[in-house]
């Protein structure tokens, strides 16, 4: 028997949207599913957009206060994609209302941030996924199964990039990503924590790290009004960039393993260069986000000279069948968000959690605060 589950998003940019048509396609590719989404309620602060979003894709209630979503009984499931500096507050709030959360990554400004919400989510007992997507890619899925079988023998050295140019146009709006108070880190929470989740889901926890990170545009002009996404503001009063624009880090796994993490928003000619490159004492695995369905693999027992192939992933590897019937069709960056969609509806479901948790959150966060402590100091620092 098919139920439904009246869900509601909280911040109607770019982030709120692809939340919106992950819930309203989930039906579509996971019919299997016990329960089925009802979009009740959209919540953004600019005027006018909650009820542009209402009239797109059928919310019955479009408000600017999200607390008024936190009070609505019709919502039991809320996707939080507002500003980083309102992820506490309003995680916190929805939870202690006995919601089930979706939150986006980084959860808040700091690990202290992370932890309330997960605290406040484990002490109403709902469910809590937060927005690491790129686990959720198939050949990622593959790879991480390909390590745990020990298919390139003991990993012994990684480096997880993460490159893109949304920052790199001198004319970007000094909106609230490059301010400390309402962003907090730049590049270090907007992808390097999507870096530090790859790195630990594929290859275990963090021991140690040493990390260096750099602003390279250091003004930028105040938008003169809304903005979503990385808009553009020339002419308008310049202010200082606060928070990073590069970070680069050094890993010291607790499997003995070593890694390189690199993350940059100013990297002018890169689109979306995000991935890995993971090495065995067997063997090798690459995978490249803007070559989403293919993993280059290269096991076997010559050691020297060993060949790479391509591996097209199709079914049987991660959620892929969900999407497609035979290996090498391509799927995007919104099919990843319908995944993880799934995995929070069917956390809801079963009472189990699936996908990146809120514990996850905490450990990417608690890494984080450790590369802006290295940074500063110019030391060696452990997570923990």
């Amino acid at each position: 028997m098919v139920s439904t589950l009246g869900v509601a998003v909280v911040g109607f940019g770019w982030m709120g949207r692809v939340h919106t048509q992950a819930y309203v396609r989930l039906p579509h590719h996971f019919p299997q599913l016990s329960v089925r989404p009802e979009l009740v309620a959209v919540a953004d602060e600019v005027p006018g957009r909650a009820d542009e979003a209402a009239g797109r894709y059928g919310f019955a209630t479009a408000v600017r206060d999200w607390q008024e979503v936190a009070a609505d009984p019709r919502v039991q499931a809320v996707s939080i994609a507002a500003p980083n500096f309102l992820h506490r507050e309003i995680g916190t709030a929805m939870a202690r209302a006995g919601k089930h959360i979706w939150i986006e990554k980084p959860v808040g400004l700091t690990a202290d941030d992370a932890r309330a919400v997960a605290t406040a989510v484990a002490e109403a007992g709902v469910q809590g996924a937060v927005g690491f997507n790129y686990r959720n890619a198939p050949a990622v899925q593959t790879a991480r199964a390909m390590i745990a079988d020990g298919e390139i023998g003991t990993v012994t050295h990684a480096r997880v990039r993460l490159f893109s140019d949304y920052a790199a146009h001198p004319e970007a709006a000094l909106t609230w990503r490059y301010e400390r108070a309402r962003g907090g880190s730049g590049v270090l929470g907007d992808l390097a924590s999507h870096g530090v989740d790859l790195a630990r889901f594929l290859l275990g926890e963090i021991a140690a790290l040493t990390a260096d990170t750099a602003v390279f545009v250091p003004e930028r002009a105040r938008p003169t009004g809304a903005t979503a996404g990385h808009t553009r503001a020339a002419g308008g009063e310049l202010g200082p960039v606060e928070n990073e624009d590069y970070v680069s880090c050094l890993l010291r796994f607790a499997s003995g393993a070593r890694g390189v993490l690199e993350a940059c928003r100013v990297s002018v000619g890169e689109q979306n260069t995000y991935g890995f490159e993971i090495h065995g004492t067997k063997g090798a695995l690459h995978w490249d986000f803007r070559r989403m369905g293919e993993l280059g693999v290269s096991r076997g027992t010559a050691y020297q000279d060993q060949p790479v192939s391509t591996v097209y992933v199709g079914p049987g590897h991660g959620e892929y069948a969900a999407f497609q019937p035979g290996s090498a069709n391509s799927m995007g960056y919104d099919d990843l968000k319908v995944i993880e969609a799934y995995h929070f509806l069917r956390s809801i479901a079963e009472g189990t959690a699936y996908g990146a948790t809120l514990d996850d959150a905490v450990h990417s966060a608690t890494v984080l605060d450790a590369m802006t402590r290295s940074a500063e100091r110019g030391t060696w620092v452990n997570p923990g």
